[in-house]
């Protein structure tokens, strides 16, 4: 595994293929390829420079990339595009607040077909949250990727409820080591 800062730009042809064969495979499968490409390629410059970004690479004898994970830190004040407003009315702005900002989020984890049933997701996320600012980590997932959703149930992430009424078409993971304040 290779740890990458901004410096992952210099991988990121690399990288942006392996998006795009995880991500337009089922359940994506409805994604176009090039277009996932392109804008996973230009998002990623974007990302790159985020504070705190950070990522974990896994390369094949060959020095294909077989799996990924990115993050950065989540700042304040929390984001309102791409899925963000949805996290918002899922938890409240309160939560949101308190177990997200200043975490380490968790943007994307991904592992190639040839590379899977072997435990490369699992050491991918725990190389990645590992560096978490108090073992604190978060990240959101599609409720229609069943396989994802059973995966990180099965290692442990957890589901703060939602608040009554705010179902959403996402779910929002929380580390096992995260340290959380309580809610009365």
């Amino acid at each position: 595994m290779k740890h990458f800062g901004r410096d992952v730009l210099t991988v990121a042809d690399d990288l942006s293929a392996a998006y795009t064969e995880v991500f337009t495979a089922p359940p994506w499968e409805h994604r176009e390829p090039e277009a996932t490409r392109v804008e996973f390629r230009e998002r990623l410059e974007t990302d790159a420079r985020r504070p705190g970004f950070r990522a974990v690479l896994a390369l094949s004898d060959a020095g294909e990339v077989d799996g990924f994970v990115s993050g950065w830190i989540t700042q304040a004040p929390f984001r309102t595009d791409r899925a963000y407003g949805k996290v918002t009315r899922r938890l409240g702005a309160d939560r949101v607040n308190q177990l997200l900002v200043g975490a380490l989020e968790i943007d994307e984890l991904g592992v190639r077909a040839r590379a899977r049933g072997a435990g490369l997701g699992r050491r991918l996320l725990s190389a990645l949250t590992a560096t978490a600012p108090g073992g604190r980590a978060w990240l959101l997932t599609w409720n229609q990727a069943h396989d994802t959703l059973a995966f990180y149930r099965h290692i442990g992430w957890q589901e703060p409820e939602p608040l009554p009424g705010s179902e959403t078409d996402i779910v929002v993971f929380l580390s096992t080591s995260a340290r959380r304040p309580s809610f009365t």
